[in-house]
């Protein structure tokens, strides 16, 4: 009695179903909409012949394992130098950090005149002034 009564109420359902999609499909918006799409099927057909035989290769490059090492060994020789370039730099800076904070020498003018004339401070001042100049072209722009 109740797969009756449960065949009745799916009947019922699928019926109210039907005639919603009906309703909804006599819209003119939702016509010009389906017609717009039956006229783009040849395009969206060869789009999706396209992406299938992309879909192939994409696969068998991901199966590749030789590639897979390649691509990680290629990765990790661009990144290690990278890497110690941060490493020495941060290295540096830590250092001259406590060498900064131990030193109580007074720096005066004639000291600052001399550290002005070195190659790094040079190199320094040079990036700064290169930076200054490309901020400035920018905020003009």
């Amino acid at each position: 009695m109740s797969n009756v009564l449960e065949d009745q109420v799916k009947a019922k359902e699928k019926s109210v179903d039907e005639r919603e999609l009906l309703d909804l499909l006599l819209k003119p918006e939702v016509q010009q909409s389906l017609t717009a799409l039956v006229e783009q099927l040849p395009k969206l057909n060869e789009l999706v012949q396209v992406l299938t035989k992309y879909q192939d290769i994409v696969q068998s490059l991901a199966s590749d394992e030789i590639l897979k090492r390649e691509m990680f060994e290629a990765m990790r020789d661009t990144i290690t130098p990278a890497k110690q370039s941060i490493q020495q730099v941060a290295q540096n800076v830590i250092e001259a950090k406590e060498a900064a904070e131990k030193s109580e020498e007074v720096i005066g003018l004639f000291g600052l005149l001399k550290m002005i004339k070195d190659p790094q401070a040079q190199k320094l001042f040079r990036f700064i002034n290169a930076y200054l100049k490309i901020v400035s072209e920018k905020e003009e722009k």
